[in-house]
Formats: C-alpha cells, structure tokens, sequence
C-alpha cells in the first residue's frame, strides 16, 4: 500500500497449513479452545454485540499463525512473542484502552483495528532478510502476511483500503531499536535511533512520502500506529508484576535465540546484564509513551513503577557483585524472588 513490502516476503509452510480461517479455529480449538471465544469477545465489545466475523476471523487466523510458527503449537516455541502476547494486547491493555477512553470514543474499526494488530504484529521473528530504512525484517514481513490475511478473511484492498493502511503503518511503526539515546540528531529523531519506530514514524514518512499527510487513510494510520505501539510496548504501564513477568519471558527467550541453556555458566552474565542495566535502560531511556491515550492509559502506573525498577534492578546487582553467576538460571530466579520481595 504505502510502504511496499507486501510483495517482498512470500508465504511460508505455516501459512499453507494454517490457509485460512476454518482451520486457524480447528487449531485452535483442539490445542487452546479457550481463545476462540475470548477472542470474540473482545470483538462483541468493539461491537457492543454486533460482531465482526471478518475482524474476528482475521485475528483468530493471525493468532493461530503465531502460536504454530513461534509459540505453544509448533517446534519453535518462544517465551514472549507468542499466543498469549497476543491476548495480553487484545485483552487486558486494548481493554483498558477501552476502560479509560470509554466505548463510544475509540471508534470502533480503529478499536477492531488495534485488535488485528495485537493479533498480527508479530507474526515472523526470525526472518534473517532486511528492508532498506528503519523498519524491521521482522515487522515488514508480518506486514505482507497480514495483508495476505485480511485478502483470505474478505477484506478487499479497495474497499478496504484504510484498515490495510492502518495495519501496514501500525506494524511498521512497532518495530524497535534498542540502540542508546539520544540521536544526534536530537529528540525528534530519537525513535528512529532509539525505542519504537512509532515516535518517528512522521518524521520518517516526511523524508520517503512526502505528501503522505494529504491521505486522510495514511494520517489515520501513523496516528493508529502510535497507540498501537504503545500497547505493545505497556508492560510498563502495567502493575510491577506483569512488568517483571515480562522481563522474564524476554530473557528466557532471548537466550534461547542466542542459543544459549539457562543452565549453563555463559548465560549467566547476558541474564544478569539483561535483568539489571538493560531494565533500566529499556524503562527509563527507551521507553517513551508515542501517543495521548497510551500516556493517559499507562502513564501513572509507568511513573508508580519506576522505583520499583530501580531497588530491583540495584538489589540484582548487588546480590551478584564480585562473583559471576553460576547460570543464567540463578539470575533469573534471583530476579523473580527480588520481585516478589519488592511487591509483599
């Protein structure tokens, strides 16, 4: 649509075995049979008990994909980007997004919008081939199977052209670089250097499509993209122990793409490292709040966290100081009983 990704990345065996809705939810109903229903529910509330097959379809199909590509239904199980990140956005923070805008303020196909996100954003994580600029390989691949998806669950391009503009924007703009701030080039450039691609996605579309702002389609998709990333990106927003449950799955799964057992001595200093200073640096330094409603909805209990963050993140430390971790397990074990210490 805007970008042109959608035809750089083809289909892959997952998206063959799993072709299209009815057995997205054959799947799904014979390995997790609890998602079917909570995924139409939070469409009858988008809905206020209208439905939408089509956007429910779309997600159940994107969701399915995801949990036999990289989660609890195939051989590639990650421990974050999996089915049930899916559900934590478009459950527990589309919901709350929902609870602080109120029904009847989000309008509904941006709200159904954020779900196909929560549903698709995440789609391919190990795809070794890059795009010229600042999105992802990553994201601009889940882009072209996104699209693919919503062709399969009766969307049309022309018709429907806003929604596939939405999400093109909205994945793009959720990719993330964990780089150092700031940018050289100063605070407005600095998601483009730093943190989630949303912040900048602007700036960056004033360089390649200038006269993107004259598409009443586009403007609503780069203003979507930064609520979505904000969802994407709310752990720290959310009470300290989802935060540090997040921190956990991120480090399990990072390990496990390096290659490296939990249980093994090298681990011990990328967990350590991780869990300590890349916390701190991810929440304080990283992390910025892309659009009003994500700093209305998880802003305070962001600002709540942060000291929590920081008595963990300093207890870490120092619970290992002059001594290297026997395992990546004991640091994250260490992590979580500090956590929990931190909360009773």
């Amino acid at each position: 649509m805007i970008l042109g990704y959608s035809t750089l990345f083809a289909a892959d065996a997952v998206e063959h075995a799993l072709a299209d809705a009815d057995s997205a939810r054959k799947l799904l109903l014979q390995r997790r049979p609890d998602l079917v229903p909570r995924i139409e529910a939070v469409v009858a509330r988008i809905t206020h008990g209208a439905g939408d097959s089509r956007h429910a379809n779309a997600a159940l199909l994107g969701l399915a994909r995801l949990g036999l590509r990289h989660g609890g239904f195939g051989d590639d199980p990650h421990d974050y980007h999996n089915e049930d990140h899916v559900m934590e956005l478009a459950e527990r923070r589309l919901g709350r997004v929902l609870d602080g805008q109120g029904d009847d303020i989000l309008p509904t196909n941006d709200a159904l919008a954020l779900l196909l996100f929560a549903a698709c954003h995440d789609l391919r994580q190990r795809e070794a081939r890059d795009v010229p600029g600042p999105v992802g390989g990553n994201e601009a691949a889940s882009i072209a199977e996104t699209f693919r998806i919503l062709d399969v669950c009766g969307f049309q391009r022309g018709p429907d052209r806003d929604q596939y503009v939405a999400l093109e924007l909205m994945i793009a703009g959720s990719t993330f670089d964990p780089r150092p701030l700031p940018h050289p080039e100063g605070e407005a450039m600095a998601s483009v250097a730093g943190g989630s691609l949303a912040r900048g996605l602007g700036l960056w579309l004033d360089g390649e499509r200038p006269q993107w702002a004259a598409d009443a389609a586009t403007r609503r998709g780069e203003r979507l993209g930064r609520l979505a990333s904000d969802l994407d990106t709310a752990n720290v927003g959310e009470p300290f122990p989802l935060l540090a449950q997040s921190a956990l799955r991120l480090c399990r799964e990072r390990e496990r793409r390096a290659g490296r057992s939990l249980g093994d001595a090298a681990s011990g200093p990328a967990c350590l490292g991780f869990l300590s200073r890349g916390q701190l640096n991810y929440f304080f330094e990283l992390h910025r709040f892309c659009s009003r409603e994500g700093d209305r909805v998880f802003g305070p209990t962001k600002l709540a966290n942060g000291e929590a963050v920081r008595r963990v993140s300093a207890a870490l430390l120092g619970r290992f100081e002059g001594r290297v971790p026997a395992s990546g397990q004991a640091v994250l074990d260490a992590f979580e009983a500090l956590c929990a210490d931190d909360v009773g």
